[in-house]
This record gives structure tokens, sequence and C-alpha cells, in this order.
């Protein structure tokens, strides 16, 4: 490490307690210093006359104070007339010291940074930002940077300490300059020093428009050492040694001829890129997407036989019970004629059973093990642990996957997802997998027509409950909550299971919710599976998994309260039999902005990826990565949907990099992740 790297890494130099705040905002590091960007801008350079101050912008007025008081109606607060021989103007603080009296002194001049607004009394300012000034003091020849912060750590504070840094620091251009010049970027340094100093010529709107050049530098950037951070993971893995399993087809063979279907020709493309991933003899990282409904389990199945014929056990994992016992008993029907043992393993077993399927696993008798988080628990032991299949993986930490992978001498991981990922999301933050796509729906499945209604018409949504459940189709209700909450005031499962039960008297009505106990939650599932009951009240536990191909009505219930990747998931437990299938949207008025964008989309597309396209410009990517982010350095800068080409640009050029300049490499992702790239395991 050079000396100017090692300078960069020290922590800062400030006290203790100073240090623990600047760690609250990221800044563990010197250079981090140099790294934390602006909030916005001040503008400080240009003092306005009070009488010719605009409205509703900041301005900056100079004025000398006339009078001051602290009255109590209608609250206590701190009132400063301030006049500049031209005007006056009130200056009002509803938070203050006793102290701020004296600052305020008849015949003290004060400039006030802040907005003009009309007040009872006259033009006012709320809180301005106020310093004492001598007459013809200088005005700021550059605009005043504003930084995020926490409590205590003050913004004069701040730019004392970045300040220092920008001069401490190196910020050499790291890029060589043959990669540079082809990019048309601003050089690091210059646009690092115009965002924390920006020149006069520049104004707070231009500072804050994301196409600007020196904003472009940063995000390109901090784009450019996620990507090489996760090729370097991608690489590291491929290191790795995992066992090579190739099967005999004998199980695979037999499957095919029991089933009742065959495979799309999308499903036996992702199938035989699995099969080569496991004849590697490094571990397979691999994600399985395909939209709701699109047959990810049997391939999933078919991958496992692969690994049972070549002597290795697997492991399923599933984040909720209900799903994973879904699993298994799909599983089980295909799996255990053809002789493959299949265990069960969840946190809600009693001590008998989990004890017996504990042993099955050990001693290799269970060749495939199916369960929640509990398949992570430091008493399972695997006899021969060679393919580990996370469902929903984005609900797993890195910590939980990281843990399967120690249960076999580093196994080969599918991970499957029914949340469609957004082509930049995946060239993002999924860049470190090798990803398969089933883009292609089985034949037979019919189109689900999306319906929009207000609760006050709910009358007639059980009107056709109904006359669904007379022509012999079965019917799934789904409600938020499963008790009151005396702030959201939406209709449980319970009370609706009890109104539903009244109103559709002739009907067999039953209820599932993530309270019940296992047992009774199967029992209900199993039923309704059956055809014993005809209308399904349920939670949200149903979201994924479930499938019952009779089932061809789906009414959602304050549908407004849900993401659109809920949505979609829970529409997709219908349209799986070759009946017409509807789902309902109810919802409570009035909408939220937010609301009617989510059921715009909803009602408009029943193209997953679309759908998640525009679910990632809605909420953004954190929520999307769900627990994954834990272990991947998120971005502050760049926007996935704004800055696609800039990301196209950092994904070319990774490998380049590390290929013809792999110690630029590793100094560009030492400054800018400084070691955080080790994260990057699972």
């Amino acid at each position: 490490m050079s000396p100017r790297q090692d300078l960069a890494n020290q922590p800062p130099s400030v006290p203790p307690a100073l240090a623990k705040k600047l760690e609250k905002l990221g800044i563990r590091r010197r250079f981090d210093l140099v790294l934390h960007l602006p909030l916005r801008y001040e503008d400080e350079t240009h003092l306005f006359p009070i009488a010719d101050a605009p409205y509703g912008q900041p301005v900056l007025v100079e004025g000398t104070v006339v009078a001051h008081e602290v009255s109590y109606k209608p609250r206590k607060q701190l009132r400063v007339r301030i006049e500049d021989g031209g005007g006056t103007l009130l200056l009002r603080f509803i938070h203050f010291y006793p102290s701020q009296l004296q600052q305020y002194a008849e015949g003290r001049r004060i400039r006030a940074l802040g907005e003009i607004r009309r007040g009872f009394q006259g033009d006012e300012m709320v809180h301005p930002k106020t310093r004492e000034v001598k007459p013809g003091a200088p005005l700021a020849d550059s605009l005043t940077p504003v930084y995020p912060t926490v409590n205590g750590l003050t913004q004069p504070m701040l730019r004392k300490l970045v300040a220092t840094e920008l001069k401490a620091q190196s910020l050499d251009e790291i890029l060589p300059p043959e990669l540079a010049a082809g990019l048309g970027l601003t050089p690091f340094a210059d646009a690092i020093r115009q965002l924390h100093q920006p020149p006069p010529e520049l104004s707070a709107c231009q500072l804050a428009d994301p196409q600007l050049p020196a904003w472009q530098r940063l995000k390109f950037d901090e784009l450019l050492a996620q990507q090489l951070s996760m090729r370097l993971a991608y690489r590291a893995r491929r290191l790795g040694a995992a066992p090579r399993i190739v099967g005999d087809n004998r199980l695979a063979t037999a499957l095919s001829g029991q089933l009742p279907f065959q495979l799309t020709g999308a499903q036996r493309r992702v199938l035989e890129e699995i099969r080569a991933d496991l004849a590697q003899p490094h571990p397979m990282h691999r994600l399985l997407q395909g939209d709701v409904g699109s047959g990810k389990t049997i391939v999933a199945a078919f991958a496992a036989l692969a690994a049972i014929e070549a002597g290795y056990q697997v492991a399923l994992m599933a984040p909720t019970e209900i799903l994973a016992e879904q699993h298994y008993l799909k599983l089980s029907a295909w799996l255990q004629p053809l002789g493959v043992a299949v265990s069960w393993l969840t946190g809600s077993l009693k001590k008998k059973q989990k004890q017996m399927a504990l042993e099955e696993i050990a001693s290799g008798q269970a060749r495939l093990a199916v369960g929640t988080h509990a398949l992570f628990q430091d008493d399972v032991a695997f006899q021969r642990l060679g393919l580990a299949i996370v469902d929903e993986q984005h609900r797993f930490g890195v910590g939980q996957r990281l843990a399967l992978q120690h249960k076999g001498v580093e196994p080969h991981q599918l991970m499957m997802s029914a949340t469609p990922i957004p082509r930049t999301l995946a060239m993002s933050f999924y860049a470190d997998l090798d990803v398969s796509v089933i883009d292609e729906l089985p034949p037979g499945r019919t189109p689900i027509v999306t319906k929009l209604i207000g609760s006050p018409r709910r009358g007639e949504v059980i009107d056709f409950v109904s006359r669904t459940c007379a022509e012999g189709r079965q019917v799934y209700w789904v409600c938020p909550l499963i008790e009151e909450s005396e702030t959201l005031q939406l209709q449980t499962a319970v009370d609706c299971h009890a109104q539903l039960t009244l109103e559709l008297a002739r009907l067999r009505v039953g209820l599932v919710h993530g309270r019940m106990k296992p047992g009774e939650k199967a029992a209900v599932m199993a039923a309704f599976s059956a055809g014993e009951l005809d209308v399904l009240v349920a939670t949200t536990v149903i979201e994924v998994g479930v499938d019952v191909p009779n089932a061809c009505l789906m009414v959602i219930e304050h549908a407004e309260r849900m993401g659109l990747a809920q949505l979609h998931q829970l529409r997709g437990r219908v349209g799986r039999g070759s009946a017409r299938s509807v789902c309902v949207l109810l919802f409570e008025t009035p909408l939220s902005d937010l609301a009617k964008a989510r059921l715009k989309v909803i009602y408009e597309n029943v193209d997953g990826f679309e759908i998640a396209r525009q679910d990632l410009q809605i909420r953004g990517p954190g929520e999307f990565l769900g627990a994954r982010q834990s272990g991947l350095p998120m971005l502050r800068f760049a926007d996935l949907e704004q800055d696609a080409q800039l990301l196209e640009a950092a994904r070319d050029l990774a490998p380049r990099l590390l290929e013809r300049y792999p110690q630029a490499a590793e100094a560009h992702l030492e400054r800018w992740l400084a070691g955080r790239e080790h994260f990057l395991k699972a």
C-alpha cells in the first residue's frame, strides 16, 4: 500500500465522540470525507435588499436589529425585527435558547438566509440561518455546501473536516489515460472539487442536475467500483472447489415418464445451463428466475435428481413454512415413487420428529431435505451435500446463505426467485451470479383479467364469488392483517372470515393465516387443494408457492396497501388451470398518489418484468434486494434507471481494467470500497 493510500485509510483525526458521529454517516477513514458529497447548496454570494427579495426561495438579506421580544401566544417564540433602510423583516424562532436573546440585541447587524413568506404581521422568515456581520463584510465567493449530517455534528465542523482532506488526500486520476479518454469523463479531482467547492458561475440548480459532468464522473466511478467488486467475487467463487456432478439421467428419465406435461423450451434450456454448471469443478452460483407460474419447481426437481443420481444429497430451503411445505408435498409426490427419500425439517417439528429428520439427513438416507431456515442450524449435518437450492433467495441474509455453504464441501448453489429482476438491477447487484431466465409460461395457462373495484361495491364482488363457486370453481380472498390495527383500520382475516361465512352461508369458507399452528395451516390448505372448501380467506401467507388449478378468482382487500411485487405474486395464484381467471383488487378511497401509481401498473401489466421495472422506479433498489443488500455495497449516487448508460460503460470497462491494469483496478476499489468488497461472499 502506498503512503498516500495509507493516509486515505487512516481514521479521521478527531476525538472519539466525534468519530462515532462520523461513523453513523459511514465515514470511517479519512478518504470517506472526500466522498461525503453535499446534499444541496446555499447561496450566500448575493445579497438582496429586503424590499426586493423574492418570495418562496432561499435568499440572503442583511439588516440591523431594531426590536426583539419573546412572545407566548399562540406559543412561546423569539421574534426579531431587522431593517435595512428600504424595508423591514421579522425573523421568527420557535425553538431557541435564552442565550440567543443577546445575539439579537438591538443595534446588531445580522445576515439572514431563508425563505421569505407573508405573515400576519408582514413579511417574515421562520428559523433562518443567521450570523452577525460588520457593515460591508464580504460575501461568499462560491455556493455553501450543505452535507448529510447527524445530531451534534454541525455543518461548519463537517465543512472544515472535508476541506482539510481535500488538501491532504491524493485526488490523482486512477483510470489509465487511454481508457479514460474514450469515456469523455471529467477528471476525478476536478469533479470532486467542483461538488465540494463549486465555482461562483455555477448555480444551485445546475449543481443539483444529475447530468452535470461532475456528478456523471462520480456516478461512473461508483458503478465501476461495484462492477469490479462483483467480478472479483465471481472470479473468487470460480477458484473454489466443488464436486463435479454428472447424473446418468436414470431418475430424470423416470420422472419425465410419469409427468402429465412436457417441459417448455425455456425450462429445458435453463435445465441444460444448470447441468453444465454442476459438471464443473467449481461451485455453481446460478440465479433461476421466472415469472409467477413459469415452472421453476420442476426445473429444481430435475436439478436435484442430477445430484442424487451422482450420489449426493440436496437441500431445498424456502423462507416460510407454508411455501416450504408446498415444495415438500410437490417434490415428494414426484420423487418418492422413484425411490428417492425426502425429509422435512422446520423449527415447528416436535422433538421426536425433528430428531428423526436429523438422523435421516446425517446418515444419507434422506437424499433430499426440504425445509425452512431450520436447515441452517448447527445441529443439521449432511452426509454428502452436493447441491443447495434456495427459493425466494432475496429473503435470506448473506450470513444464512454462507451457513448453508458450510454444510458441505462448498456445495453448488441454485437460487430461485419468482420476483423478476429488472435488467439494470441484474446488471448491477446480481452481476456476480450466472442468471437463467424462464421466459415462457407452460401451455394451457389462461390470461388473468384484473379488475379495480372500490370498497363501496363490495356487494357486487360477493355476488361474483357466489356465481364462481356455483360453477364448481374456488376462490381466494386475501386480507392484509390478522387482527385489528387501530392505526390502519384494515379489515382483518379473522373478521373477514366471520363476515363471509354469514354472507356466503351456502358455501364452505376456510381460514388460514400466519399465527395458526403448522398442523392447522396444513389441514386447511390440504382441504382447499382437495376441493373441500369453496373459499379460502387468507393473509399473504399464500403469496408464493400455493398451486390449486381449480381456483380461478382472487379477491385482494386493501390492495392499495400492498407492494407491486406482492400483488403480482398473489395474482399469480390463479390462472393455473384452463378456466377464465379474474383478480379483483378492492381498494379504499381516497387513494394516495403512490397507491394510484401502484394500482395503475398492476392493472395495465401482466408481464412480471415490466411490473418489476416500474416497481424499481417507484421504490428504488433497496427493498428489491431484500436481505441481500446486507452483503453488498449499496449505491449512494448512481440511479439504476437514469444512469443505465453509465452502468453499461462501467460493466464494459471492468473486465478490461482487471485484465490489463490490475493495479489500477485495485486502487479504484481501495478508493471507493476500502476493502468492503470482501463482503461479497454469498
